[in-house]
């Protein structure tokens, strides 16, 4: 079977200095058949002028989904660009992620019909992740274990998952108790899977809703395939100023009815109930 032509959804809000890092990281993947859209929750026209710097020389397609800043409306923005996506499969993550080289062509080999991958991150503290320059990204090293221990601290967990590969990868992905969940850093499926459960909850903010979604995509007979070991990518350090105890309540109330009731499809998605 032919591997999928992807589309590359990654999430932003006014990080311009990660979302540059990232994007560096998307200039130099060994699997060429793919572009991005960049699903923008309300970014000042800063992010639209690196953007457009990008743009002018980068070897793949760049869509900018844009909608004004009216709050945290993350899932709205995601759920437009699912639709404006033209390829049949979509690879979400997020604009303080830098993928390795061969994190789009990870997605692309284990996709599957009938399933969604759900891979994970190995998270860098504040100095780590300023000390990385575009240079570190395109040389790969921001991905090697001593040159980052040579930077700064790296934790055990981190230190294995940019450690294994081919065979030990793939065991230790069978062998975790960490479950596949749908997690929007680095998570890929189906768009029409993802059609068929009417896309994001948009009523959800910070705090679980693409783990939710993922609870709708199973709800709806997709399977789940575990690639944390084998799709790696680097989370760059950052507050979390939009988290809060409200949302995160909320949120789990909306899960809880998900999970009880079996639902496969939300109300408040892609298309809205009159």
């Amino acid at each position: 079977m032919a591997l999928p032509n992807i589309t590359v959804i990654i999430a932003t809000y006014n990080k311009i200095d990660w979302l540059e890092k990232v994007l560096y990281g998307y200039s130099v993947q060994t699997y060429k058949n793919f572009d991005v859209i960049i699903a923008d929750d309300g970014s000042t026209s800063e992010t639209k002028e690196m953007i457009d710097r990008f743009k002018a020389d980068y070897p793949v397609n760049i869509i900018h989904a844009w909608h004004e800043d009216k709050g945290y409306r993350r899932q709205k923005i995601l759920n437009e660009a699912i639709v404006m996506a033209k390829n049949e499969y979509i690879l979400f993550t997020d604009g303080d992620c830098i993928p390795r080289k061969d994190f789009v062509e990870t997605h692309a080999k284990h996709a599957e019909e009938g399933y969604f991958l759900s891979g994970g991150y190995c998270k860098l503290n504040m100095d780590l992740s300023e000390t990385i320059s575009e240079g570190d990204i395109k040389t790969h090293n921001c991905f090697d274990v001593k040159w980052l221990k040579s930077k700064g601290e790296l934790g055990s967990k981190n230190t294995l998952k940019l450690s294994v590969k081919d065979g030990l990868a793939k065991f230790l992905d069978v062998l975790t108790p960490t479950g596949a969940t749908f997690n929007n850093c680095n998570s890929s499926a189906w768009k029409a899977d993802l059609i068929a459960i009417n896309g994001y909850d948009e009523r959800m903010q910070y705090g679980g809703p693409d783990r939710e979604l993922g609870e709708r995509l199973i709800n709806n007979d997709i399977k789940t395939k575990q690639i944390r070991y084998k799709a790696i990518c680097l989370h760059l350090d950052h507050a979390r100023g939009y988290k809060t105890q409200e949302s995160l309540d909320r949120n789990l109330a909306i899960r809880a009815k998900v999970k009880k009731e079996n639902l496969k499809w939300t109300e408040h998605g892609i298309k809205k109930t009159s």
